[in-house]
């Protein structure tokens, strides 16, 4: 599929691949009762995500990661425009994201309005855009935690996606990042 924009990964990620446990809990990730606290990168940062979301256009991101970030007191993404990829969520309903029904739509609606980067997030909205060849780049934080089973956004995919390693940071709680670009991606 063409597209205008090139879509770009940031992800948290546990050793065996999950961004999620089965019932949607994250708390290994940010820092829940039992998880021994969020991951340390050693300075207080956020692991290089503000730089990262200093250099994109938009987000888009499927319901479920929208319903987790909607109730946040305050909203992360302020004055970066927010695009939700849902069949059930009511255009308008938040006047901080537009919603678009479908995979077609979503993409037509990057397109028309000229963004050249875009986050794209959560593990559905992920897996598809990398099935449509619409994913640049990828960076992938692995918390040193394994959590067993869960929801990951590399399942089955159309063919084989290549990757160029462009990169690999440590932190001082462990967590291991690197960076990939989609080899043929523009």
């Amino acid at each position: 599929m063409d597209a205008s924009f090139t879509g770009s990964v940031f992800l948290g990620m546990s050793v065996d691949g999950f961004i999620a446990r089965l019932d949607g809990d994250i708390t290994w990730l940010t820092g829940g009762d039992d998880s021994g606290g969020p991951p340390d990168d050693g300075e207080g940062g956020d692991f290089g995500f503000g730089g990262f979301l200093a250099g994109i256009d938009a987000l888009l991101m499927g319901r479920s990661t929208y319903e987790f970030l909607a109730p946040f007191e305050e909203w992360p993404y302020q004055g970066k425009p927010v695009h939700v990829l849902s069949t059930t969520l009511e255009p308008g309903a938040d006047p901080r994201i537009t919603v678009h029904g479908s995979f077609a739509d979503a993409v037509a609606g990057l397109n028309a309005a000229g963004y050249r980067r875009v986050y794209v997030d959560g593990g559905r909205t992920v897996h598809t855009f990398l099935s449509a060849g619409l994913i640049a780049d990828l960076t992938l934080s692995r918390v040193p935690v394994l959590i067993g089973s869960g929801h990951t956004p590399f399942g089955e995919l159309p063919a084989d996606v290549l990757l160029e390693h462009a990169g690999t940071r440590t932190f001082a709680g462990g967590m291991v990042q690197s960076t990939y670009r989609v080899r043929g991606a523009t």
